[in-house]
């Protein structure tokens, strides 16, 4: 389906949202991992002052 409607080109829209619903998908185990790495640092490497 994917390739069908970019290929098609009929609908710029449709190719232009699916465009972004990939960059989201690739983004957020990536946020995921960044969050918990610095909850992680807080919890474990920060000076207990």
């Amino acid at each position: 389906m994917c390739r069908a409607v970019l290929e098609s080109g009929a609908d710029q829209k449709a190719a232009e949202s699916l465009n972004d619903g990939i960059v989201y998908l690739m983004a957020i185990p990536y946020i995921l991992g960044a969050v918990t790495f610095y909850f992680i640092y807080l919890r474990f490497f920060k000076k207990q002052g």
